[in-house]
């Protein structure tokens, strides 16, 4: 005889709302903590921190690598070194609080859950952050997920990882850096000069795009949108009006004193250098 009660397989999925913006210099850490990372691990994991907006955003501004043994079945955590570190960048960053934890790799393995669990349990609905360290074909794939619950009744079967929108967002200095770490070798860091020459190229490609897609919808091949209309009015509007001549003085005026600047501090190093060596020299009895 069958039974009245009817087991129900529940799903309980995320806010649709919620996403994620990371900054780089979160990526350049998580990077940094891989190379730095014991001969046998093979991922790095670590805490986010950041703060969440009213509106769902949850931005990501700092992080710290945890330590951590992990095998087939199980993972185990340095949890007094997660809390000691948690203490010490509160009190540099008080509102920096946890919003989620990050690994090294491509996508969800299967000790995720395990580490999301945890982490559940010092945030509500935590933020997994993946880095692909090994930039397969030059692009680093960054994702960030949620975890959603699967459940038979009132039992917790398994937990599944959803994606949500994630926004990595530079100025282009920072573009330039991660440019940098893309490339697997690289023979020297470039200079300001190469920097702002690569930052300059970009720039010209992407006016070259803007007047191409301009020219193809005045010329009635491409599909008009309002919203890049708009915007590059506006962008437009912003530059200032200002006459050839006096820009090349402008840039003149700053670049000479930027030049100013690098060799006063050139100067000032030096200053402390011999400093430091009178000092020393004469400390030797």
């Amino acid at each position: 005889m069958a039974s009245s009660e009817s087991a129900v397989l529940q799903f309980f999925p995320s806010s649709t709302s919620l996403s994620a913006k990371v900054h780089p210099l979160v990526i350049f850490n998580i990077c940094d903590c891989y190379v730095r990372r014991p001969d046998q691990a093979e991922r790095v994991i670590g805490t986010l921190l950041g703060s969440i907006s009213p509106d769902g955003t949850v931005d990501i501004r700092n992080s710290y690598a945890v330590p951590h043994n992990e095998s087939s079945d199980q993972v185990a955590l340095d949890i007094d070194y997660h809390h000691n570190m948690l203490l010490s960048h509160q009190k540099v960053n008080p509102k920096e609080v946890i919003v989620g934890w990050y690994s090294t790799g491509l996508g969800v393995t299967g000790g995720s859950a395990l580490i999301h669990e945890f982490y559940s349990r010092e945030v509500q609905n935590p933020i997994h952050l993946t880095v692909d360290t090994t930039f397969r074909n030059g692009e680093a794939t960054i994702k960030a997920f949620v975890s959603v619950s699967l459940s038979l009744g009132e039992r917790q079967l398994a937990a599944q990882f959803q994606e949500i929108p994630l926004d990595l967002r530079m100025v282009e200095a920072e573009r330039v850096g991660f440019d940098i770490l893309k490339t697997t070798m690289v023979e020297k860091l470039p200079s300001d000069l190469e920097g702002m020459e690569a930052s300059m190229e970009r720039l010209l490609a992407l006016i070259d795009d803007v007047y191409k897609y301009v020219d193809s919808v005045v010329e009635g091949q491409g599909v008009p949108d309002n919203d890049i209309g708009r915007f590059i009015a506006d962008t437009v509007a912003s530059i200032p009006k200002i006459s050839p001549p006096a820009f090349d003085r402008l840039v003149n005026d700053s670049l000479q004193d930027h030049l100013l600047l690098l060799y006063l501090s050139s100067i000032t190093r030096t200053q402390l250098s011999l400093a430091e060596k009178l000092n020393t020299a004469a400390q030797i009895p």
